[in-house]
């Protein structure tokens, strides 16, 4: 899952990222340089010219990186199984700013999984952000 790091990159394709702390989309052209300063849960945090950004982990080649597959179910999982690749994917959601991820910082307060017959089941999620007008909210959300 990569980690805390500054290595170097060069973007190899115009990528989408989103300016951190405030939350706007934006396009980052090919070519562009910076630092790779955060690198977990399967997305980037990279500073460009005095500004973070945050890049998807589906765009982890723009950066020359491999993206991080998504989490496995095992067959003929029980609500128990489910329960717990939610918990772990949950762990995968880090603050862009920090390297602390969603459930470690205590910002879930529930996760439920409800049978709803025929293998599927209804998930709902209590959580709260860092900080009220978090500009990245809707972005970890």
């Amino acid at each position: 899952m990569f980690g805390h790091t500054n290595e170097p990159f060069s973007l190899q394709r115009d990528v989408k990222a989103v300016i951190i702390p405030a939350g706007e989309e934006l396009l980052l052209r090919e070519g562009t340089s910076g630092f790779i300063t955060q690198s977990l849960g399967g997305s980037f945090t990279i500073y460009v010219e005095g500004n973070l950004f945050r890049i998807a982990g589906a765009d982890a080649d723009a950066l020359g990186k491999e993206p991080v597959p998504p989490p496995a179910v095992p067959d003929n999982a029980s609500d128990a199984d489910i329960e717990a690749v939610i918990w772990e994917q949950l762990k995968t959601c880090y603050d862009p700013e920090i390297p602390v991820n969603i459930v470690d910082l205590g910002l879930i307060y529930r996760c439920d999984v409800t049978p709803l017959g025929n293998g599927e089941r209804s998930v709902s999620v209590d959580m709260t952000l860092t900080a009220p007008g978090c500009g990245m909210g809707d972005i970890l959300v």
